[in-house]
């Protein structure tokens, strides 16, 4: 199965469902794939585990621009313990550039806060009950606090829209692929 990302809604009863009013930013991309045992954690590390070299470039150029501005370095979005198991993962650990914020078999929420804006994102799986293949949906939400993160998103959301897709492709892959 080689499925492409799509934009929709956030899946209704999510658990990032709540979050939505009020967001300054949100958007939600899905994809069908294989594996019903794969948890949304596992899926989420997949994408980690493969994103696109240009993506962690600019994520390089993102935290050397941030921090002339006092905000914080996150590093690269493909940043964390290749040998690390999605089980091994706690709440209040980072998983890459976010922490673990909640995480079942069905949804994994992460987040990063800052003083300019707080980010969630959730990665929910949804499984056909006729067999078929699941749905991934990666929903961000994004509340800004100031001025200063209404200018940060002025940049990011026109690249998220392209970022987000081009990682949640990596989803969509065989392991190994």
């Amino acid at each position: 199965m080689h499925a492409r990302p799509y934009a929709c809604e956030a899946p209704a009863g999510s658990l990032i469902s709540p979050l939505l009013p009020g967001a300054y930013f949100h958007d939600a991309n899905a994809i069908a794939v294989a594996g019903r045992q794969t948890t949304a954690l596992d899926h989420f590390l997949q994408a980690l585990r493969h994103t696109p070299r240009w993506v962690d470039t600019l994520m390089v150029l993102r935290n050397r621009v941030v921090s002339l501005l006092g905000l914080k370095d996150l590093g690269a979005l493909s940043r964390l313990d290749p040998a690390k198991p999605a089980s091994a993962y706690a709440v209040g650990e980072r998983v890459g550039i976010f922490t673990l914020i909640k995480n079942t078999p069905d949804e994994v929420l992460l987040g990063d806060q800052d003083k300019h804006l707080d980010v969630t994102l959730s990665v929910h799986r949804a499984a056909d009950p006729a067999g078929g293949p699941s749905t991934v949906t990666v929903t961000t939400v994004v509340h800004v606090h100031n001025l200063l993160g209404k200018i940060y998103m002025l940049p990011v959301t026109p690249m998220h829209r392209i970022i987000g897709p081009a990682v949640l492709k990596a989803i969509g892959k065989p392991e190994g692929a």
